[in-house]
């Protein structure tokens, strides 16, 4: 039999907000859900930015005042509206209108002109028309005849205004002690535990189930960590008279979303990794993931990406490429004066480029076995995730071949695993949908064949990145946090910022949402396209076609013990939800504290004993070459 890769606890943040339970899911299909989930959308957004707190059964906002739930709905719901999801680039990250820059000025002059310096400011060489003299100790007088070149401070305002970025007063830096940390790695804190707190089961009772080496954490960033705390300040620090820590280069790696995993939040000795495929990373790493769960090779596994590009260097290169909605093309296609940054993003509309947002998505996947002992929470399965290439190019960011693999490999493992009625009746699409008109011609044109192909009519399609933007490497993560949303609600979010579908989308087979649609659906195909002709495609299961599957594959009686189990696992879930949608965010930074001494690790010739976990890590291997020797 082949293990089953089951999603048994997600977590992560974006614009909509906290992704675990569904929040930030709901946040993207406000209008279409009922009061109840309205009311919890909007209370769970209220703490998240400090709106409101709890205490005592009750909340209190900012002026002091207590509030019920539905008071809270009532007073913040349009505040709340204007402060999530893609929109005009806040403060917090850099002011727009005033964006430090330099100017190289040359001054000239027929007169000497003299200044004083301290001796340890002199640039190094000192330039030939420079006189020196020493005044005392510390200062010299500087005479300069002629000319003299300066770099200038300056400040503009920057062409891109719009981002997908955090809902307004959220502070990830705020949630933890996060000295020194880039805001993607704080981001990495932040989601992996609330991952790890969806999971309704603790993380000590997961591994007394588990060896130490069946667990895996593969996690990773398209750019690295870019802010000043990362790559971005180091790279800048001499050329800003600074010099750089000791820790920007360490944390400006791309690893780091897996390596702080490790090190603070689960405390892992198994397997680790960061593979990078562009804005295609999220599921290269899920594909290690899910690869290694049907191989056996692990029994858990943490795949993830956190990244926050909204910064003006990142958003600055992608803009040099034509990539990004520019505030001055936004305006235009709407033929107004101004731009729309509530609409930046428009997937298969008439667009101008692709939207910058930051995001921090982790899912926990189990092996099927071990889901069902444990009684954990099944909300999907990944039973494939395939990535191919693109084959010889003209431009390294040109589409190309590969994504017509991968999205047909996905449709195919779907209807061999569960039948072609339920991939052409009840399967969609999240598309990768970045808002360029490269992008609208060239991925309906994959869509509409393979669905050609496989005889697939009017096949739902819709794009997240019209709600929370591109972070690059996560994206598909949030792809994916929003799949699991539709199968819980039965309600797949349109894209609502794209009034009408371009003219030269090719959509002859497929049914581009835009407007929420109430519908079940069985089947999701996340797809991801990324520079350099990185291609991914995942097949997602609901789980009701999971349960079925199960119940087969086990017995009534095996699965139903799951359950009862499952009902305690949801309750302990159901506990964090209530007490993270209060603010209570319970982030998990173990910094300094369960450190492995050596003289905790016990080898015998059988396993390794590690000194905080309850079983060995096996060195009992068979030879899987016995045929050669």
């Amino acid at each position: 039999m082949t293990n089953l890769p089951v999603i048994v606890g997600f977590g992560g943040y974006n614009a909509a907000g906290r992704s675990s339970f569904h929040h930030a899911y709901r946040r993207t299909v406000l209008d279409s859900l009922s009061t109840e989930k309205i009311r919890s959308t909007i209370v769970s957004l209220a703490s998240l930015m400090k709106l409101v707190r709890y205490e005592n059964g009750v909340y209190i906002d900012t002026q002091e005042e207590a509030l019920t739930a539905d008071q809270v709905v009532e007073k913040y719901r349009s505040t709340i509206e204007e402060n999530t999801l893609i929109r005009r680039i806040h403060e917090e990250h850099f002011d727009v209108n005033k964006v430090p820059s330099t100017k190289d000025m040359r001054l000239e002059s027929d007169h000497a002109s003299e200044f004083t310096l301290r001796r340890r400011e002199l640039p190094n060489p000192v330039p030939a028309n420079w006189l020196i003299e020493a005044q005392d100790d510390k200062t010299v007088k500087v005479t300069i005849s002629g000319g003299v070149s300066l770099k200038m401070e300056s400040f503009r305002e920057f062409d891109v205004q719009s981002a997908g970025i955090l809902p307004t007063g959220f502070k990830p830096q705020d949630e933890y002690n996060s000295r020194f940390h880039p805001r993607g790695l704080q981001l990495a804190i932040l989601g992996a535990s609330d991952a790890i707190n969806s999971l309704g089961i603790t993380w000590d009772e997961l591994m007394s189930k588990v060896n130490p080496d069946e667990v895996a954490v593969f996690a990773s960033s398209g750019v690295g960590q870019a802010d000043d705390a990362g790559v971005g300040g180091y790279m800048q620090a001499r050329l800003k008279s600074g010099r750089p820590t000791s820790k920007q280069m360490a944390l400006g790696l791309n690893s780091m979303p897996a390596d702080f995993v490790n090190a603070y939040v689960c405390g892992s000795v198994g397997t680790t990794g960061a593979t990078t495929g562009a804005c295609a990373s999220f599921l290269y790493n899920l594909r290690l993931g899910v690869d290694d769960i049907k191989a056996g090779r692990h029994r858990v596994v943490i795949c993830g990406c956190s990244e926050a590009p909204v910064t003006p260097e990142v958003m600055e290169g992608f803009a040099a490429m034509s990539a990004l909605g520019t505030d001055e093309r936004l305006a235009k296609l709407d033929d107004a004066e101004t731009a729309d940054h509530r609409r930046a993003s428009r997937p298969f509309g008439e667009n101008a480029g692709f939207t910058m947002g930051e995001s921090s998505q982790y899912f926990i996947l189990m092996d099927d076995a071990l889901a069902l002992e444990l009684g954990a929470d099944i909300y999907a399965a990944v039973p494939d995730v395939f990535v191919n290439a693109d084959g010889f190019k003209k431009s390294i960011s040109s589409p190309g071949a590969g994504n017509y693999v991968t999205m047909a490999k996905a449709v195919a493992s779907a209807m061999s695993i569960v039948g072609e009625e339920a991939v052409k009746q009840r399967s969609f699409i999240q598309a990768h949908g970045s808002s360029t008109p490269q992008n609208r011609i060239t991925e309906s044109m994959i869509f509409d064949k393979v669905a050609d192909t496989f005889g697939i009519t009017n096949w739902p399609v819709t794009a997240v990145k019209a709600f929370v933007a591109h972070p690059l490497g996560p994206a598909s993560g949030d792809q994916l946090a929003n799949t699991l949303g539709v199968f819980a609600d039965n309600l797949i979010p349109g894209i609502k910022t794209t009034e009408k579908v371009a003219d030269d989308v090719l959509d002859k087979n497929l049914d581009i949402l835009l407007q929420d649609r109430p519908v079940a659906m069985d089947v999701a195909f996340l797809n991801s396209k990324g520079f350099g002709g990185n291609n991914s495609t995942a097949t997602v299961i609901s789980p009701t076609i999971v349960e079925g599957m199960l119940e087969k594959r086990y017995g009534d009686k095996a699965f139903a013990d799951y359950v009862a189990k499952r009902d305690k696992t949801r309750q302990q879930a159901s506990e964090y939800d209530a007490k993270a949608s209060q603010g209570d965010l319970n982030v998990i930074y173990n910094f300094g504290s369960g450190i492995i001494e050596d003289h905790e690790i016990i080898i015998g010739k059988d396993g390794v004993q590690i000194g905080q976990f309850v079983n060995k890590i096996s060195l009992e291997f068979d030879n899987p070459y016995q045929d050669m020797v």
